[in-house]
């Protein structure tokens, strides 16, 4: 009997086919997996990169706000109060920065009970009115020079506000902009001293001068009450009252 022969080398051939296809099925898992490792680690590292840009922004941004000014703008305000309390000063004039012009006044322009106790002779009323006159003449004077000097130093603290301005505007952070703030600030303290200065230097000149023309009223209602209470002698009888030419 013929027994024909086995297709034993088609069966083989077909299994090593499906091993391979199998272990290329598997391949393409190993790399499909490994694509999205890859993936998942350069999506961490873009996440990693951006993190460290944010650190790094935040540092320049720190860096920034925490700069200081190269300069100071202060002006020259101490200069200026030291000379409005100078120009006040000067003569008899009463200032503002005077601590004893209560005194002053006092002693200048005396008060009604005074003058009525004691009335100036003709020489001492001669003095105390050149001293009421100076007083008044170099207070108002003084106010004049004071105000003249505060007119005088506009251009300068113009220029200093323009910088100042100029400053607000280019500030790149938080501590500029404090300072510069800071500066504008102080300008505007100083600017208030001032303005005080004038103001009590105008109430100063004020009361000298009302208090001179009071003191004016005073003496003169004072000489007519010693006048009207004067006492009057007696004509002598006989005698006549008649003008002799």
């Amino acid at each position: 009997m013929f027994i024909p022969p086995a297709a034993a080398g088609t069966a083989t051939g077909g299994a090593t086919e499906w091993t391979q296809l199998a272990n290329n099925a598997e391949l393409v898992r190993l790399l499909e997996s490994s694509g999205v490792q890859v993936d998942n680690q350069l999506t961490q590292i873009n996440q990693l990169a951006e993190q460290i840009q944010n650190q790094l922004q935040i540092y320049r941004n720190m860096l920034q706000n925490t700069a200081a000014l190269p300069v100071h703008i202060w002006g020259e305000v101490e200069n200026d109060l030291t000379r409005l309390r100078a120009i006040v000063t000067e003569g008899q004039a009463l200032a503002f920065s005077m601590g004893n012009a209560d005194d002053i006044l006092k002693q200048r322009f005396k008060s009604y009970a005074d003058l009525n106790a004691e009335l100036p002779n003709a020489e001492s009323f001669s003095a105390s009115y050149q001293i009421w006159s100076d007083t008044n003449r170099d207070t108002i004077a003084g106010t004049l020079r004071a105000a003249s000097m505060t007119a005088e130093q506009f251009d300068g603290e113009d220029r200093t506000m323009t910088s100042l301005r100029r400053l607000s505007e280019t500030a790149d952070g938080q501590m500029k902009a404090l300072q510069v703030g800071h500066d504008i600030a102080v300008q505007q303290v100083a600017q208030m001293q001032k303005l005080r200065g004038l103001v009590s230097q105008q109430m100063t000149m004020m009361g000298s001068w009302l208090q001179s023309e009071q003191t004016s009223r005073d003496l003169a209602q004072a000489r007519r009450q010693a006048l009207f209470n004067a006492t009057v002698r007696a004509v002598p009888r006989g005698q006549k009252m008649e003008p002799r030419w």
